[in-house]
């Protein structure tokens, strides 16, 4: 039998293939009733491929999704799974004011609390955007009450990213005091550079190969918990084509759709997975970085980690 040291998480983004950032310019949200919703047919086969390898994982739902297809999360509830917010509108939070980013989160958790008469505690932001432009979001999480956030991707990139943050889960001071932990998306270092390695588009995109090689590389030989993400639509290569989209949008969203299920197959045989609170219990969590700490450059983030590491050798 295999035997690992930790185990890593696995993520859904409960989304339908019209609300994701790179069709934003083309279609609103008022126009996403217009839409054939395909959500929660390509949810449910996600549900049976977990249930089939015998794991269960996070679903980060959106409340516009939970709102209109509420049988859908008590199916997941139901299920055993792990659910989580994924805000209301799918909008970037750095173009949101913090009063609009407020009463969008808060209405996210209600309604999926109302659904499941669960406490909705983890939340991760439409594309990652919580940024250093946005970092009085996790000040909100924290008075909504949010115990754990999955939104930070330490990596540059145009719509997201705090480069030079940790890789690993850490705790974060919010402005009040309140704690959240954070757990990054993968990166895996190679030649220096951070290299996105947690799923979404880069699955697609990267041979699996080679995708398996950074998740592994990331990982350091199964000792250190990692986080792997997907949407529903990413296994749905019949999906509507949306026009008027740009060549570059057209090309993030739908390459390789149709390898998506059988590489995400092999995905799960190769690591083992489940829920972003089962991973967080398999390990220590040692760094605790303030929002000013998160705020600075790079350097300042890593200087910081190093003063942290020495104080608790000197101990």
């Amino acid at each position: 039998m295999k035997t690992h040291a930790v185990t890593h998480a696995m993520t859904v983004d409960v989304e339908d293939y019209y609300q994701v950032a790179a069709f934003a310019k083309v279609v609103k949200p008022n126009e996403w009733s217009q839409w054939p919703s395909r959500v929660e047919d390509n949810t449910d086969k996600l549900l049976q491929l977990f249930d089939d390898a015998g794991i269960k994982i996070t679903f980060f739902i959106l409340g516009w999704v939970a709102e209109r297809h509420p049988e859908l999360v008590k199916r997941i509830h139901a299920q055993g799974h792990e659910i989580a917010s994924h805000g209301y509108s799918h909008q970037l939070i750095y173009t949101q004011t913090p009063a609009v980013f407020r009463d969008e989160t808060a209405r996210s958790k209600q309604i999926l609390e109302g659904i499941i008469n669960t406490p909705v505690t983890g939340y991760r932001a439409a594309s990652y955007s919580i940024t250093r432009k946005s970092l009085w979001a996790l000040d909100i999480l924290a008075e909504l009450g949010f115990t754990w956030d999955s939104s930070i991707f330490p990596t540059r990139h145009d719509n997201y990213g705090i480069p030079g943050s940790p890789e690993a889960p850490y705790t974060i001071v919010t402005s009040s005091g309140a704690r959240l932990t954070e757990f990054p998306l993968t990166t895996a270092k190679v030649l220096g550079q951070a290299i996105p390695a947690a799923g979404g588009g880069y699955f697609r995109q990267y041979p699996y190969a080679l995708s398996r090689w950074l998740f592994d590389r990331a990982s350091l030989n199964q000792t250190k918990p990692q986080i792997f993400y997907l949407h529903p639509w990413e296994i749905d290569p019949d999906q509507p084509r949306i026009p008027n989209a740009s060549w570059f949008s057209r090309f993030r969203h739908y390459t390789n759709l149709k390898r998506c299920l059988p590489r995400l197959e092999r995905m799960i045989d190769d690591f083992p997975f489940g829920t972003i609170s089962q991973s967080l219990g398999s390990v220590a969590i040692s760094q605790t970085l303030t929002l000013q700490d998160l705020a600075g450059s790079p350097e300042n983030i890593v200087s910081t980690k190093l003063a942290m590491d020495s104080g608790r050798r000197d101990k």
